[in-house]
């Protein structure tokens, strides 16, 4: 794999096969422990390196064969909660689990809103789908023009076999090397869409409240116009996890995950070897499965990353700060990731089920992280917002 993609440091901390036996599990906890300072993104991988990694260890292709439709139901502004004006200290301050990305803490200033009170679930977008017929990205073959300027110069084209619909799908592994190369874990599934979330032969029945997945930017932003909402800016998603707390690690305060109650859907165990679900799941889990925070929203924090509005751009902070206060900032006007240069990035938030805190503990409120905005993957969904109705 070319390791200029990744997006890590090159810290190469290579340790043997491991397994879920406790000499493994020990390896890849003290593995952990050393890696605790790298830029980690445990969860981020695109399309575009996912295929330039089949290219160089080509291997059998899984196709798509039927749709599944579900009992769908409505989306209903009623599921949304009014999400008061105010001004907040945006971002993290210096901690051993913030990462470069979230400084410098910047005042900001967000107006009032509403927000769904939970992340879109499989059952609301199946009645979008039936309404409008849309078609995922997941699920249409991949534009070859487009995905060309993701990758070096001299990728030839892949054959069309390749080019078929998919999506990136987590896969866990008893066997990891290191904690580099995430394609361990994550891997290019055709046939998986958001209604096959696994691949070809899975379902969502069943899963009718769980988040829906697999979805980009331009999907999300579809079912958006379709129900007369928008997604939410990076501030306002902040804000809005916040709960009303002031300076406080996570939608709930300060106390941490493994203390009281179980506060939200994430990877209790080892990551990325062993899931032991203490916090009732392994996988995804309902929405409002765990308490809301202070403004009434569910699943702020873990379940599946949220997609926002805003561009993702490692300085931005910086200018931000800069400008002294924001008034409902909407983000740069493009993207800038310098380990990806032409794969257009979006901020995605919130976590996902598979963050934990001896690797990415990224259910934080201030925690962020570059999506690449062609790219469906099984921990990324959305959740809507809605301006207040303008009075004369």
């Amino acid at each position: 794999m070319n390791h200029k993609r990744l997006q890590f440091p090159l810290i190469f901390i290579f340790v043997t096969i491991l397994s879920c036996d406790d000499n493994g599990s020990k390896k890849i906890a003290d593995l952990q422990k050393k890696g605790s300072k790298c830029e980690k993104s445990c969860c981020d991988q695109s399309r575009a390196e996912a295929i330039n990694k089949t290219l160089q260890n080509r291997g059998d292709s899984i196709r798509s064969r039927e749709s599944y439709s579900i009992p769908v139901t409505p989306d209903s502004s009623s599921n949304m909660v009014l999400i008061p004006a105010g001004d907040f200290l945006m971002g993290s301050k210096a901690s051993k689990m913030a990462l470069a990305r979230e400084f410098p803490k910047h005042q900001v200033q967000v107006s009032a809103f509403y927000m769904d009170i939970h992340e879109v679930t499989n059952a609301q977008y199946a009645a979008f789908i039936e309404a409008t017929g849309y078609q995922t990205m997941a699920e249409r073959p991949i534009n070859w023009t487009v995905l060309k300027e993701q990758l070096p110069a001299d990728t030839p084209k892949p054959t069309s076999d390749l080019l078929q619909p998919g999506s990136m799908v987590f896969t866990p592994n008893k066997e990891v090397f290191n904690l580099i190369d995430f394609s361990q874990w994550w891997r290019w599934v055709q046939g998986a869409n958001w209604k096959h979330p696994f691949g070809p032969e899975s379902s969502i029945k069943g899963k009718e409240n769980e988040p829906v997945v697999h979805i980009c930017y331009e999907d999300a932003i579809a079912y958006t116009e379709w129900c007369g909402k928008r997604l939410p800016t990076e501030a306002e998603w902040e804000w809005a996890a916040r709960g009303g707390l002031k300076k406080k690690t996570y939608p709930w305060g300060n106390e941490p995950l493994d203390e009281g109650s179980q506060k939200c859907n994430y990877w209790t165990g080892l990551f990325p070897v062993k899931n032991t679900a203490i916090d009732g799941y392994e996988g995804l889990a309902p929405v409002m499965t765990y308490k809301a925070n202070g403004y009434g929203l569910y699943d702020m924090a873990g379940n599946v990353w949220e997609i926002c509005s805003d561009w993702y751009d490692e300085n931005y902070y910086q200018r931000c700060l800069d400008e002294l206060i924001i008034n409902n900032p909407s983000g740069p006007d493009t993207w800038y990731y310098p380990r990806e240069p032409q794969d257009p990035k979006r901020v995605v938030r919130g976590g996902s089920f598979l963050c934990n805190d001896s690797y990415c503990s990224s259910y934080r409120v201030s925690a962020r992280m570059p999506y690449s905005q062609d790219t469906g993957m099984s921990h990324t969904g959305f959740r809507c917002v809605k301006d207040l109705e303008k009075t004369d």
